[in-house]
């Protein structure tokens, strides 16, 4: 089938292409992202391939169909870029990656945890310019901490597991209880209390609705003093000014962050020579205890390789009309 594949860089090619060895589908890359002024570009072509900063929305969906796309493969395991009601009413069928590699998310999560605690970033910089002093740098024992996981799907129980090894206590936070982490002691309790008693919270649900803002001033205010907040989720869990305020005042001691809700335009780009225009996001990067990593949690050989063979396995399932245990719509 051909396709046209938005939003690529030189990674994607590679891994797409070595996949494709075995699909023999036509790709054709294109930089640019995904949206209403694009959309042109995908004229002839049945399927569309595309990444999470891409805009499809009503307006593109249409332009898409008329140029007669019936496919829209998404390299994610989130959705939430796709207006997927839309596609269903013009008949256009929507197909995902619902599993990439855990491993590669829970594993970031766990490493901006450890370098937030111990000031691994600060140090190594410390070290570069000759300063050996430990003043700044304290950190404290993972063992016997408090870990709040909010979501225990694949990435939160992986990221359970992890913690579990290094002694921490378990909370979870999800509409069903996942048995993986009931067998290493996870506790499952409210939001609220989670909140209340989490020394850490990790953040691994989907972004819903439901889950918009699920960190905002409210919830802010009912955690620990001093609190650790990661998200290596989807940037819009997050009410970004609630947790300003949080740091701010003290209420979150360590913030981590591999998503962010305005990341479109920022990250997956070199910007170093441009001013950034988002006032909201320069003001997260003067505080000390805040560390951001642009969306790179999933950025493994493994998930790329898995991320590739599946959405082309998706695509041919399409092309053969065969059923796809992927497809959202």
């Amino acid at each position: 089938m051909r396709v046209a594949v938005f939003n690529t860089k030189p990674y994607d090619q590679q891994f797409l292409c070595a996949a494709n060895a075995k699909y023999h589908h036509e790709l054709v890359f294109f930089e640019p992202h995904l949206s209403a002024k694009t959309a042109k570009l995908a004229e002839g072509f049945r399927a569309v391939c595309i990444f999470i900063n891409d805009i499809v929305d009503a307006e593109t969906l249409q332009l898409l169909q008329a140029g007669g796309t019936e496919l829209i493969a998404t390299r994610s395991a989130g959705f939430n870029h796709i207006d997927l009601h839309s596609a269903q009413k013009l008949g256009i069928k929507v197909v995902r990656v619902p599993a990439y590699s855990p491993y590669a998310v829970a594993e970031h999560t766990v490493g901006l945890i450890l370098c937030l605690n111990r000031k691994i970033h600060r140090a190594y910089n410390r070290v570069r310019e000759a300063n050996f002093s430990l003043d700044g740098l304290l950190g404290f024992d993972l063992h016997g901490c408090t870990v709040g996981i909010i979501g225990t799907g694949k990435i939160g129980s992986v990221t359970a597991k992890i913690l579990h090894s290094f002694g921490c206590h378990l909370l979870g936070y999800d509409i069903q209880s996942n048995p993986a982490c009931l067998s290493i002691g996870m506790v499952y309790v409210s939001l609220s209390e989670l909140l209340e008693r989490s020394d850490i919270i990790s953040l691994h649900c989907p972004l819903t609705p439901d889950s918009y803002h699920l960190i905002n001033a409210e919830a802010v205010a009912k955690m620990k003093q001093g609190v650790m907040l990661i998200n290596t989720s989807r940037g819009g869990l997050v009410d970004t000014s609630a947790v300003i305020d949080g740091l701010k005042s003290g209420k979150i001691g360590y913030l981590g962050l591999d998503v962010y809700e305005q990341e479109e335009g920022l990250f997956f780009e070199d910007l170093s020579n441009q001013v950034i225009q988002d006032d909201v996001f320069q003001r997260l990067l003067t505080f000390p205890n805040v560390l951001i990593t642009g969306h790179q949690a999933f950025f493994t050989r493994n998930a790329l390789q898995n991320i590739a063979d599946t959405t082309l396995a998706n695509i041919s399932a399409y092309e053969k009309g065969e059923p796809c245990a992927n497809a959202l719509c």
